[in-house]
């Protein structure tokens, strides 16, 4: 299957234009599609300790992360990777509070702080035309999922004392993909970058 994606988006590579094969799955169950920030391997160390000790199976699944856009948002696909393509944005900072229990205590998270201007504004450059009504989301990075981890009030006070980054810097967007539960799979990268300067842009 990621064969399949990897052929598909290289013939997209040297096309102006494609059309998602809906059929291109076929026989498959459970498919999940999302966007996402993976944080640099060298800068997410502490918390993929933690993730390793506490979340070894979701750990497994995935690599730290921050999700930008869920499954049900990109069901347009072709509009999504159209604007990924187009897209013209620089790498940019999340800032993260402590670590914050969810879901009636099952999990852990890392919230994002501040006002997250550059991240919702990038969702809606991403899900521009596919969306009427775009959610505001506040990004986050768990460290431990409440579907496959068990944290007890011991485990989230030790975390809450270990020190962790604050802030981390994006450079790219990746689509990744799951099939019938597996380890997600990146598709696809999209590297962030600056605007082209035009000539009506310079100030004299």
């Amino acid at each position: 299957m990621f064969c399949i994606l990897a052929n598909f988006f290289s013939f997209y590579d040297n096309k102006s234009s494609y059309k998602v094969d809906e059929n291109m799955h076929s026989g498959m169950n459970n498919i999940r599609r999302q966007l996402t920030l993976f944080v640099e391997e060298t800068e997410a160390k502490q918390i993929e300790a933690i993730r390793d000790k506490y979340n070894p199976l979701q750990k497994r699944l995935i690599k730290c992360h921050v999700t930008i856009c869920r499954e049900n948002e990109i069901q347009d696909l072709e509009k999504v990777i159209e604007n990924l393509m187009h897209l013209e944005q620089p790498p940019f900072d999340i800032q993260f509070g402590r670590p914050t229990l969810f879901n009636n205590g099952k999990g852990i998270l890392l919230p994002s702080i501040g006002d997250n201007l550059e991240f919702n504004v990038l969702r809606k450059m991403i899900l521009s035309g596919t969306q009427n009504n775009l959610q505001v989301q506040i990004p986050h990075i768990t460290l431990m999922h409440s579907r496959n981890s068990s944290c007890s009030n011991s485990d989230f006070e030790t975390i809450k004392t270990m020190p962790l980054p604050s802030k981390f810097n994006f450079k790219t967007i990746s689509l990744i993909e799951q099939i019938d539960g597996e380890q997600w799979q990146i598709i696809k990268t999209f590297k962030l970058k600056n605007r082209v300067a035009m000539i009506h842009d310079v100030v004299i």
